[in-house]
């Protein structure tokens, strides 16, 4: 069921041999009027943790940096994000946004597999900074196109 049709069944009666039943409405879900979109800055944010891998291979102190930007990004996933909570549930109920993680989880692994095989692995610095930089743009435009729709999905503005 997409959000659309969870947010707009109507409550339906019906009669059957002799028995009449009255159809349920399905639990509206939270107000979401008040809520804004997420800032682009935790779309670059999450996409610098998409391209992680990448990172590391460049640099490999990077991990340090990284683990760092990491607690960063959940502290303020559980602070200044916390007011979008709803936003972010409603989101990952949604098929699409589960589909988009299988999607990049999947771009990541295949094209190292694709090029393994292809005899051409990717071992240059410059290499690996194409495949961090096309991680990181590929994770930021699919996670805005995903807020984008689902703010469509549901009426929402998005204007901040």
């Amino acid at each position: 069921m997409s959000i659309t049709t969870a947010f707009r069944i109507p409550t339906v009666g019906t009669k059957g041999a002799g028995i009449e039943r009255t159809g349920f409405a399905p639990e509206q879900g939270p107000d979401l009027s008040g809520i804004k979109p997420l800032s682009p800055w935790f779309f670059v944010f999450e996409g610098l943790m998409s391209g992680a891998y990448d990172i590391t291979r460049l640099n490999p102190n990077a991990w340090m940096v990284l683990s760092g930007l990491g607690l960063v990004n959940m502290l303020v996933g559980l602070t200044v994000l916390g007011k979008r909570r709803k936003l972010v549930r409603t989101m990952l109920k949604n098929s699409r946004t589960r589909s988009i993680l299988v999607a990049l989880i999947g771009l990541r692994v295949g094209v190292h597999v694709l090029l393994g095989l292809l005899g051409a692995q990717v071992t240059t610095t410059a290499g690996h900074l194409v495949l961090a930089v096309l991680m990181t743009g590929a994770t930021v435009g699919l996670m805005w196109f995903d807020q984008r729709v689902t703010f469509r999905a549901l009426g929402l503005s998005l204007a901040r």
